[in-house]
């Protein structure tokens, strides 16, 4: 692996984040016709950079933020075997650098704070045909769980 660095994430980083989230929903929008039209936004990342209930964390590369990931607290519903877990999203890496561990460093550092929070269960999601990103998933303990489907009523 190269001499990446995984480092919370700063103010600093958002204009950089804010640059990935725009990767993420172009690379979205292929899985998801229910994407609104530009200008799309999924998260608040000031908000998030500034909570002690999420986590976010940015891989760097001699000094060149190149990947971001997240870590929030969720409610679990009441029925489930725990009251709480920790949900990863915002997952990014520049296209240069994917195939190269980054994820996974993002995820082991991800599920460190979220054992240190007393999380026991990891969730995520990802769209069905997203093939390279649930293999990704897959290479570092992720099971597919359960597949949400959708219904067009609107008649075109």
């Amino acid at each position: 692996m190269k001499d990446f660095t995984c480092r919370k994430a700063t103010i600093d980083d958002l204009e950089t984040l804010l640059g990935f989230e725009q990767g993420i929903i172009v690379a979205e929008r292929p899985f998801d016709p229910t994407i609104k039209q530009d200008p799309v936004h999924y998260y608040d990342l000031k908000e998030y950079i500034l909570s002690d209930d999420i986590e976010v964390v940015v891989v760097e590369i001699h000094g060149v933020v190149i990947a971001s990931g997240y870590a929030l607290i969720k409610q679990a519903r009441p029925y489930l075997d725990h009251k709480e877990y920790a949900y990863l999203g915002f997952m990014y890496t520049a296209p240069e650098y994917r195939g190269q561990g980054v994820n996974q460093l993002i995820i082991e550092v991800l599920k460190k704070w979220a054992s240190a929070k007393g999380m026991t269960e990891i969730r995520l999601t990802v769209y069905d045909d997203n093939i390279p990103a649930i293999k990704a998933y897959e290479r570092v303990g992720f099971k597919k769980h359960i597949i949400e489907m959708r219904l067009n009523t609107h008649k075109s």
